[in-house]
């Protein structure tokens, strides 16, 4: 049955797993503040994360450039949407670079917001923050989580030639619900994007991550991961969805520890993926700098 954001079926109770304390003052304030100073944005926020207490606390944040508003309305996702032609805003590398300084981050991630009214999609600002963050921390690893960019191959080739060490590009789903999760997104371009990495750029580690819950069966995540490792991805993010509210899609199953575990020993057992980071409350940046011990350990 296609999910539908006015399904009447009354959603499922949260189960205890997925409680979450939520994040106190003194625990996220430094880094809020931090935020605040330089004008900047995270998905941390922006997209009502449920781990923001723990990564603020421990001096963590994915920077979320070219927003807040997005060019593309997902019902699953919590940021604004925002079809209006912006300009690009010029100082936000800098203010990023400074940023990830003050922090002091080994490992930064950054993402943005579709950006469908630019012809490149934004690549020129992912490759100005590259290059930021290179000039300020020249340690710092940096992980980059991209949209498609609407198969503009060539704005891809632009990001990837500033060398960041982790693409990231998540597939969200599976194909059977795209058209009710993603409805602007495609399966198989999203599987093309991973690939042309891989093949282009062999040197970077190469990152997806799907959410569960929407109301696909197991065999199909199975399948997804199976697709996944076939177009050489290394690393795998699998979590439960949570509706930001009742706009949004609902919760179709709230799926078990014990079913993460499986999809877990799954990818890196009889897949081969390098890391599977599969719980409830996985996010595809959640424990992103674990990524530096994959790189030591997995060389390129």
């Amino acid at each position: 049955m296609p999910v539908t954001v006015s399904d009447p079926r009354p959603a499922p109770a949260k189960p205890p797993w997925l409680r979450v304390k939520a994040p106190q003052r003194e625990r996220i304030g430094a880094v809020a503040d931090l935020l605040v100073d330089l004008k900047l944005n995270t998905v941390c926020q922006e997209a009502s994360c449920p781990n923001i207490g723990e990564c603020f606390a421990g001096g963590t944040a994915t920077f979320l450039i070219m927003g807040p508003g997005c060019t593309r309305a997902c019902p699953y996702c919590d940021i604004d949407f925002d079809r209006s032609v912006r300009a690009l805003d010029p100082t936000e590398p800098e203010r990023l670079g400074e940023a990830v300084r003050r922090l002091g981050l080994s490992h930064v991630v950054i993402t943005s917001v579709n950006r469908d009214d630019l012809p490149d999609g934004g690549a020129s600002q992912f490759v100005a923050c590259i290059e930021a963050v290179r000039r300020t921390s020249p340690l710092t690893t940096i992980e980059i989580l991209l949209p498609d960019l609407c198969g503009a191959w060539e704005a891809l080739a632009a990001v990837m030639a500033a060398a960041p060490e982790v693409l990231n590009h998540n597939i969200e789903t599976v194909p059977r619900l795209y058209r009710q999760v993603r409805p602007q997104g495609v399966y198989e371009r999203s599987l093309e994007l991973l690939r042309r990495v891989r093949e282009g750029w062999p040197r970077t580690y190469t990152k997806s991550g799907l959410m569960v819950g929407l109301g696909e069966s197991d065999d199909e995540v199975r399948a997804v991961m199976a697709d996944l490792r076939a177009h050489a991805v290394d690393i795998v993010t699998i979590g439960q969805y949570l509706s930001p509210g009742p706009k949004h899609l609902p919760v179709q199953r709230f799926v078990s520890p014990e079913v993460f575990e499986s999809f877990r020993r799954h990818g890196e057992d009889d897949l081969g993926f390098l890391q599977v980071v599969s719980s409830p409350l996985t996010r595809s940046s959640y424990h992103a700098g674990e990524v530096r011990r994959l790189m030591r350990e997995h060389p390129r």
